[in-house]
């Protein structure tokens, strides 16, 4: 995984959490599987915190885990996007 060694660092308590889609190293205990609202529903810090989200990705990574946030309860302003990628312009 990249940047593991600086995602693991202490971030004023920042929580990370890592779920892998393809290979798995062995003894892999983590999460498994796509960023989807049934993850986001077990990990994601409830919305009664008032929690602000930063989302950067693909377009359809980011569209996909800010609806599972809104679903969640989580208020759209508090839900910071960033993409990149494909927008579907086709040129």
């Amino acid at each position: 995984m990249i940047y593991r060694a600086e995602l693991d660092q202490d971030h004023d308590g920042a929580e990370v959490t890592y779920t892998l889609t393809r290979e798995k190293p062995p003894g892999w205990t983590g999460h498994t599987g796509r960023v989807d609202a049934a993850l986001l529903a077990e990990v994601a810090w409830p919305a009664t915190a008032s929690p602000l989200t930063f989302i950067c990705g693909p377009t359809s990574f980011v569209e996909t885990a800010a609806a599972a946030l809104v679903g969640l309860g989580y208020p759209p302003e508090r839900v910071k996007t960033e993409r990149f990628g494909a927008t579907g312009g086709g040129r």
